[in-house]
């Protein structure tokens, strides 16, 4: 056999070896940055769905995320009453969340700088969007949403 041959043969015979003990070498659980069959691929963050809803200027996009209260503006008590505040995702815009309070609690001790996640429907404007229907469907014809608040769901 020539020299050409013989390498050939070499990277055949290797390969082989590689395609029997393919696999790695430790448990795929303790390594979550690798992925393999086993693992799930990762979904987005809730703050990048945001994020690309508001690309998009995508409307009625669910949505489960946190962000920190920039500020609490006065209730919107034209129509039905909401609890609305400004929440800062991550991203370079922020997002307003009009909270329905005659279908849910509000938050009485909201406060700039706390944290809050939800749950419920972004919906694009010019101004960084809206999260609403973070309450619970009475007719029960859409999903429920919610809001978090120190350990306390409002919904």
């Amino acid at each position: 056999m020539n020299k050409t041959g013989t390498v050939v043969l070499a990277l055949v015979l290797l390969g082989a070896y590689v395609w029997n003990n393919k696999g790695p070498s430790e448990d795929p659980r303790s390594a979550p940055h690798q992925q393999t069959a086993s693992t799930s691929v990762a979904r987005p963050s809730g703050a990048s769905v945001i994020a690309d809803a508001y690309t998009r200027r995508l409307a009625d996009v669910p949505v489960e995320a946190e962000g920190r209260v920039l500020k609490v503006l006065p209730d919107d008590n034209q129509g039905s009453r909401h609890q609305r505040f400004l929440l800062d995702t991550g991203f370079s815009h922020t997002v307003l969340v009009a909270h329905n309070i005659d279908l849910a609690p509000r938050i009485a001790d909201l406060q700039s700088g706390d944290n809050v996640r939800f749950k419920g429907d972004y919906v694009w404007n010019a101004k960084g969007g809206v999260v609403h229907w973070t309450h619970r469907d009475p007719s029960g014809r859409h999903a429920d949403g919610w809001l978090e608040h120190k350990g306390r769901r409002y919904q």
